[in-house]
């Protein structure tokens, strides 16, 4: 039976990259005017839809808050939007007449984009606009857990653009996920660029692939509090961000680290704003949860209330209405639990005896599992700061804002995206926040400035008219260009 339905499933694969190809070359025949057309119009269903969805991915997952949810498909629907609307991806992006090249934008082609079950509106939302926006088809590998929610979203967001003239084929989504269709799509010989977002296996597996990829690594970015900070306000920023979705987003603080003068205040503040340090009896009974025996995150604690999270440890004595749970960590890698990424409400807490010290904890914490993705500081001192992001290993550093919200470009002027890439250090190829100018190439075209005689240092051989290029015979070239693209 099992054997059936893998075999089922690789055949849709096939089916919808034939069909992904069809739109793809229709796709390459649209303007930048008809792209965004159909761009805008995804927006503003992903918009309209917004709350529906976030619901149905509550129900469907059991894994955040539907409020929070509904924010981050409006973030992608409009937020995103407005950032990409008045972007060239298609045709003539750039002109140097001095030195005479023109840049063109081509589209990458067939995208495979894995959808994770914490984020799984949202980020088919993005996917969609950011891949249409740069002028191709994307097919979508749903989480099977979220399988529901992530279907109708890719219904919404296709009808849209179809009824503002995509072709068929330019947005799907496998309907029996399997681990086989999963594979066949990422290596099969249309499919031109992955977009990973998932679990560290599934993006290991994307880069492992032999089709080129953009992934995100664990996130397990730490928070460090320093001593010229507005505690208050930080420790406000960080549990705002650590609750955001019951801790979903991959950018949220996964530990604090302070110096050991600022332990009291620090603490005490976490307790004033609705957080619980644990005991040493609670910290060993939660640090059984936190990760399954193979090391990797336990999904019973993703996205849950602090209520169900106690109640899976056995806790007792956790206040009524505590926001996160806080528990005491004095090292780092394996038997450290609370070392690792908690996409939950769960945060770590390190004392150090000074401010080097916090920064190798800082980097250590990163390097162990979060290398490359994001750091957040408190300091009011910008020599602090820089000292800081100069040192640790990490895409994005964010001052004084809460980290969940201003990785993903929603509390920072960061570019809004709901994929961030951890660059070279973190195994990912960009470590930029990805939008449509990630999903492009660009083909320049280039006139030659100089004969083989200057490029020995002799005397320049002036046989014809080096001059302007007439215009119209620049457009001829470039219509030219564009008709026998072949992506």
């Amino acid at each position: 039976m099992q054997l059936d339905k893998d075999l089922q499933s690789v055949q849709e694969v096939r089916d919808l990259i034939k069909t992904a190809k069809e739109a793809q070359r229709a796709l390459a025949r649209m303007d930048q005017a008809q792209i965004d057309k159909i761009v805008a119009a995804i927006s503003a269903a992903g918009a309209e839809h917004a709350g529906r969805l976030a619901a149905m991915a509550v129900e469907e997952t059991g894994f955040g808050k539907k409020e929070d949810k509904e924010l981050k498909n409006r973030f992608a629907a409009l937020t995103l939007y407005e950032a990409i609307k008045n972007q060239r991806t298609i045709g003539i992006l750039a002109e140097d007449k001095e030195k005479r090249i023109i840049d063109i934008g081509v589209p990458v082609g067939i995208v495979a984009g894995l959808v994770p079950s914490t984020n799984p509106t949202s980020t088919v939302i993005y996917k969609a606009m950011i891949c249409l926006k740069a002028g191709s088809p994307i097919i979508f590998s749903p989480h099977p857990s979220a399988l529901g929610c992530i279907r109708e979203t890719v219904a919404v967001v296709r009808r849209a653009a179809e009824g503002a003239g995509a072709p068929v084929g330019s947005i799907s989504c496998i309907s029996t996920p399997t681990m086989e269709a999963t594979s066949a799509l990422m290596k099969h010989r249309d499919t031109r660029l992955i977009l990973a977002t998932g679990g560290g296996a599934m993006v290991k597996a994307a880069y492992s692939s032999g089709t080129p990829a953009i992934g995100v690594g664990a996130g397990n970015g730490p928070a460090y509090i320093h001593r010229t900070a507005d505690v208050p306000m930080a420790v406000k920023r960080i549990l705002d961000s650590k609750t955001f979705d019951n801790g979903t987003i991959c950018a949220s603080e996964q530990s604090i680290v302070v110096t050991k003068e600022m332990e009291s205040a620090v603490t005490a503040e976490l307790t004033r704003q609705g957080a619980c340090i644990l005991s040493d009896g609670q910290h060993k009974a939660l640090s059984k949860c936190i990760l399954r025996p193979n090391g990797t995150m336990n999904p019973a604690i993703v996205g849950k209330s602090v209520e169900q999270v106690a109640a899976l440890a056995g806790l007792s004595g956790i206040p009524a209405g505590t926001r996160v749970l806080v528990a005491r960590e004095t090292g780092v890698g394996p038997g450290y639990p609370y070392s690792n990424e908690k996409l939950g409400l769960i945060l770590a807490l390190y004392v150090e005896s000074d401010e080097e010290a916090a920064l190798r904890r800082c980097v250590e914490i990163l390097e162990w599992e979060g290398a490359g993705h994001t750091f957040s500081i408190h300091a009011e001192d910008e020599n602090v700061v820089k000292k800081f992001a100069a040192a640790v290993p990490a895409s994005r550093v964010l001052v004084n804002t809460p980290s969940s919200l201003g990785g993903i470009g929603a509390s920072t002027c960061l570019f809004p995206a709901l994929t961030l890439g951890c660059g070279a250090v973190g195994g990912s190829s960009s470590s930029n926040n990805i939008g449509p100018l990630d999903l492009i190439n660009i083909k320049r075209v280039a006139w030659g400035v100089k004969e083989l005689e200057e490029l020995r240092g002799g005397p320049a051989c002036r046989t014809g008219n080096r001059g302007t290029v007439d215009a119209a015979a620049m457009d001829e070239l470039v219509r030219l260009i564009m008709r026998r693209l072949n992506v």
